[in-house]
C-alpha cells in the first residue's frame, strides 16, 4: 500500500497556535505529515519547532532549499493551506512565490495537484473584493476553498476570532475526500 502524504502548510493566523491538532489527526487517520509554515508563522512557533519536528518525523519547512539541494520530505499526495491568510489566498491565486510555501502553492496549482485551502480571514478582509476575486480564481483552478457556510471557514468581525474553535475538522473531511493524482 502506497503511503499517503500531507503537506499541511500554516500562515500566520493566531489559529496556527495549535497547528498540531490536524496533525495528529491526519495521522490518527494514516497520513504521514510534512508541515510547512511562512516565515512568521515560524517565528510566532520557533520555541515549538523541535516538538512538531518530533511529532511529524520531518523538519519544519519555512524557507527554500539551498540551491542544489533535495526537498527533504517524500512527494505529496495531498496539500493543505490551514490557516491561510488573505495575504497568503491572494498571493497564491495571482502566482506569486514570495516564500517557500506560497512558492509550493503556485506549483501545486499549475500542476493539478490536489490543493485545499481553509482560509482565516476576519469579515473586512473577507469582503475586500481582491479576496472574492483570489477564491474565484483558485477555485476555478480545481483547488477546494473551504469557505462559507455550511461547509468552510465562516470570516469573523474584526477582533473577535476564536483561535481555539477554528474548524480543523474540516481538514480531516477534506482529506477524506482526495483523490491522489501523482
Amino acid at each position: 500500500m502506497s503511503t499517503r502524504v500531507l503537506y499541511l502548510l500554516g500562515c500566520a493566523a493566531p489559529p496556527v497556535r495549535y497547528i498540531d491538532r490536524p496533525v495528529r489527526a491526519a495521522q490518527a487517520e494514516g497520513w504521514e505529515v510534512c508541515l510547512g509554515l511562512t516565515p512568521t508563522a515560524a517565528e510566532w512557533l520557533e520555541e515549538r519547532l523541535p516538538e512538531l519536528e518530533e511529532l511529524t518525523g520531518h523538519p519544519v519547512r519555512h524557507r527554500q532549499r539551498r540551491l542544489g539541494t533535495r526537498s527533504p520530505w517524500p512527494p505529496a499526495t495531498v496539500s493543505v493551506i490551514a490557516p491561510a491568510t488573505l495575504n497568503t489566498v491572494n498571493t497564491v491565486a495571482l502566482g506569486l512565490t514570495p516564500t517557500w510555501l506560497s512558492g509550493h502553492a503556485v506549483e501545486a496549482v499549475g500542476m493539478r495537484w490536489p490543493l485545499v485551502v481553509l482560509p482565516c480571514v476576519n469579515s473586512a478582509y473577507g469582503t475586500h473584493p481582491q479576496f472574492a476575486r483570489s477564491v474565484e480564481t483558485l477555485r476555478g483552478a480545481g483547488v477546494r476553498v473551504l469557505l462559507g457556510a455550511p461547509d468552510g471557514f465562516v470570516p469573523h468581525p474584526p477582533g473577535r476570532g476564536d483561535a481555539e474553535g477554528y474548524p480543523w475538522h474540516l481538514v480531516s473531511d477534506a482529506l477524506r475526500e482526495v483523490r491522489p493524482t501523482r
